[in-house]
């Protein structure tokens, strides 16, 4: 297992790009299930999870090549309705398949989805949804075996107990292909659900309400394959910003939307960063980091992934901050890590209190999951001597060249065993 090390440098300095986001490109490499021939993704990070995702395509029949950010993946006529176990253990997003896979061939068996451990994610929300839509849907130990033993999927309207990003996926990709007109209410409204049904739109889908919290979808009997350029990843985008508002650095992301983090750009502004959007999104941090109340709300509010980057900031500013945790229990574990590096943070329930301190100290510390070791890595650079940290292939799953781009503005991180 690898590990990255990391010593403090100054402010960082320069440009940088974010790449396609991963929770946009790995529901649109699962998108191509629903349509046969050949498709083309274009900005395309590079990155473990899609690798996964690459493979799972496979062993579902696909053919898959992936090279300088173009994924290319050709879709047969008749699909796998299995994969092995690992390719879904191995990633949250694995679940996607689930739809796209029912409405084109029927029948769809998977394990349950692994990923990164921050709480109770339960997938009744996708597999209600699919019920509604006319599945037989059973568990059998650690497996799930869905078909649709009328044929093609049944259009149905149902209401979201939660904006689920992942099942509004889910949802979206199945009916696509339904008989009928379908209504998802409550849908997520993240700019990667609206780009999965860009893509879909491409490929001849008719969809209408992208963008909004309710989606409505006229199934058609047959779509064809597209080309889709991936829209830039806003957690990347945000890390790179923040490890500027944390070092008091000048960082440009420059293929960074700023219309997708509007929230995250006012509270990082109410931290005293300096903002300009005119070509990307240009960051100029402040001497001293002043103290903001945030929390998390499905968009447009502040993203659960936003959070830790946010804390751990936060945690070198003046004054005391209050961050609450509304979607996820259990994400506040990377908290234990910054208190061993002299962080004074006080968790009580969906609630960390974070009182700044003037200097952390580096120390060897565990990242539990990808925006963990993003965030342990913001703070080993403000600490002083070196900082450790455990999990370095969480980065992999989400950051495309995590230390070779934080490196080209100045950071002092490496990769060690």
């Amino acid at each position: 297992m690898s590990q990255l090390l990391v010593r403090p440098a100054g402010p960082l300095y320069g440009e940088v790009v974010a790449y396609g986001a991963k929770n946009a490109v790995l529901k649109q490499m699962a998108a191509c299930l629903v349509a046969a021939g050949r498709h083309e993704l274009h900005n395309v990070p590079d990155i473990s999870d899609v690798s996964t995702m690459a493979d799972l395509l496979r062993a579902l029949g696909c053919t898959v090549i992936l090279t300088n950010h173009v994924a290319v993946i050709e879709v047969p006529e008749q699909l796998v309705t299995a994969a092995p176990a690992h390719l879904f253990e191995a990633m949250r997003a694995s679940i996607v398949v689930l739809g796209p896979l029912l409405a084109r061939a029927g029948r769809a068996e998977m394990s349950m989805p692994g990923g990164d451990d921050f709480g109770s994610r339960p997938i009744n929300f996708h597999t209600d949804g699919l019920r509604a839509m006319g599945a037989d849907v059973s568990h059998v130990g650690s497996q799930i075996v869905a078909t649709s033993p009328h044929g093609r999927l049944r259009a149905s309207r149902f209401v979201l107990e939660y904006p689920s990003h992942t099942a509004t996926d889910n949802l979206l990709m199945a009916a696509v292909l339904a008989d009928g007109r379908t209504v998802i209410d409550n849908a997520a409204r993240e700019p990667e659900v609206e780009d999965l049904g860009r893509q879909l739109q491409a490929m001849g889908a008719q969809i209408e309400g992208l963008g909004t919290s309710r989606l409505a979808i006229e199934g058609v009997e047959r779509l064809s394959p597209a080309t889709h350029t991936v829209i830039p990843d806003r957690v990347v985008a945000a890390t790179y910003l923040a490890a500027a508002l944390i070092t008091g650095g000048d960082v440009t992301v420059s293929d960074a939307r700023a219309d997708h983090m509007e929230n995250l750009l006012r509270k990082f502004t109410d931290m005293g960063a300096t903002i300009d959007t005119t070509s990307g999104i240009r960051l100029r941090g402040p001497q001293t980091v002043a103290p903001v109340d945030v929390a998390t709300l499905p968009y447009p509010g502040v993203a659960t992934d936003y959070k830790p980057l946010i804390t751990t900031v936060l945690s070198v500013g003046s004054g005391v901050s209050v961050v609450t945790e509304n979607l996820f229990d259990g994400r506040f574990k990377y908290v234990d890590e910054l208190v061993k590096m002299g962080a004074v943070i006080e968790t009580d329930g969906h609630h960390a209190v974070v009182h700044g301190v003037s200097q952390l100290h580096g120390t060897h510390v565990d990242g539990s999951d990808i925006r963990a070791v993003a965030a342990l890595t913001l703070a080993g650079m403000v600490a002083t001597g070196e900082t450790l940290i455990d999990g370095a292939h969480h980065v992999d799953r989400g950051y495309d060249d995590f230390v070779g781009r934080l490196s080209a503005l100045g950071a002092r991180v490496e990769r060690v065993r």
